[in-house]
């Protein structure tokens, strides 16, 4: 079976849900709620879905941290009472709702990614129970809704593209002029845009694994997921580290044709991420017009195009490289001590194929952001996002 050891030794909580699953189940939705009063209108989103296939079974993980106030574990229970009668009212076998209540997590750990840890886990608990090492784990938000063909085109995605590991869902933030301040309408939608600026400017370097990384719209299979280690239990960033490691097994697609909608609501949940973001932009500590600058990501391109020099390259030739890198680049080179790195890298690569592929593990999403930021500290000023998707455009024109 194809999850043994990982249930064996990567598993925390014991089995939640008693009930064996239908042998047709092929997909589960995994959603943390943590003080989520609508959290009912996400599930009446997912009923209101065309099915597809295969069953599907909803996992809600009701959670909270061991030091939470008391008025947050009456939420919590009252919201565990809202699914379990909304579970006796819509239940069906196509689409199963399973709450699920771990005891409180440790103040050190408690956050989303050890809520949707739990969650996914659970999940791959029933794909295993069934031999499903190909069902597709779908995470989601207990503030976001979905079109109506989402279910869909997830399974249609994975059936046109049996390769892929996983796959990141198209999102649009939800603007409720009736509920949102004009200030944070303007916030989220320049938030929005620099998310897809980053990534599209990634994707211009040559980078191989550019990905839209927010936790209420990527899927994976359930063989992936137990092959690069499952979830990790970071209290905010979870989905940006799992995807990017989970793209180093294996291709991770783009849905496109159907859409998830998160809430833009301000946060103080955790300390990163779109909540934090739009907060600050409120309280007028973060200017989200400006962002990092293109040139920035120029001159990771002039790095990237050079990587079949890399295979096998000495130190002397090395340095020359390095010395007609532009001085922001080779001031990181020369504070990160890549050649350390690429030394190994060549010595664990027999051929250029196989040093490419490990050269992208190493420099990889996350030594890509220690860059960017590492230029902006030191060289760079932010540019007004108009004019940073200005120049990505052009130089996409030229290229």
């Amino acid at each position: 079976m194809f999850a043994s050891r990982y249930i064996s030794q990567n598993i925390v909580y014991p089995e939640f849900i008693k009930q064996k699953p239908d042998m047709g189940l092929g997909m589960v939705v995994v959603i943390p709620c943590y003080r989520e009063p609508g959290i009912l209108e996400t599930l009446q989103s997912l009923v209101n879905c065309e099915k597809p296939l295969c069953r599907v079974e909803v996992i809600v993980v009701v959670n909270q941290p061991e030091n939470a106030l008391r008025e947050i574990v009456g939420l919590n229970q009252e919201t565990v009472r809202q699914l379990e009668e909304w579970k006796k009212q819509y239940d069906h076998p196509e689409l199963q709702l399973f709450p699920v209540c771990p005891a409180p997590f440790p103040k050190k750990s408690a956050g989303a990614g050890m809520a949707r840890k739990t969650g996914m886990d659970e999940a791959i608990r029933r794909f295993h129970s069934v031999n499903k090492p190909g069902g597709i784990l779908v995470s989601l938000d207990a503030d976001s809704t979905v079109d109506i063909d989402y279910l869909v085109e997830i399974e249609k995605h994975f059936l046109k593209n049996p390769g892929n590991v996983g796959a990141t869902i198209r999102f649009q933030h939800r603007t409720d002029p009736w509920i949102m301040s004009k200030k944070q309408i303007e916030g989220i939608k320049l938030y929005e845009r620099y998310l897809y600026y980053y990534r599209n400017a990634l994707s211009y370097t040559g980078y191989p694994f550019a990905l839209l990384t927010i936790g209420s719209a990527f899927c994976c299979k359930a063989d992936a997921y137990v092959k690069q280690g499952g979830m990790n239990r970071r209290q905010a960033g979870e989905d940006f580290y799992f995807l990017h490691k989970l793209s180093q097994l294996g291709a991770i697609g783009e849905i496109r044709s159907t859409c998830v909608y998160p809430s833009a609501r301000l946060s103080d949940r955790v300390p990163f991420g779109t909540g934090p973001a739009l907060q600050r932009w409120i309280d007028d500590q973060e200017d989200l017009t400006m962002t990092f600058r293109f040139q920035a990501f120029v001159d990771l391109k002039l790095f990237f195009d050079r990587t079949g020099e890399l295979y096998k390259i000495g130190k002397g030739a090395f340095d020359q490289l390095k010395e007609e890198m532009p001085v922001p680049f080779q001031q990181f080179l020369n504070e990160d001590h890549f050649y350390d790195e690429l030394l190994i890298v060549n010595q664990n690569a027999a051929s250029p194929e196989a040093f490419r592929k490990r050269f992208f593990q190493v420099f990889n999403a996350f030594k890509v952001l220690k860059y960017i930021n590492f230029s902006h500290n030191f060289f760079y000023r932010k540019q007004n996002i108009s004019e940073a998707e200005n120049e990505l455009s052009a130089h996409n024109v030229i290229n």
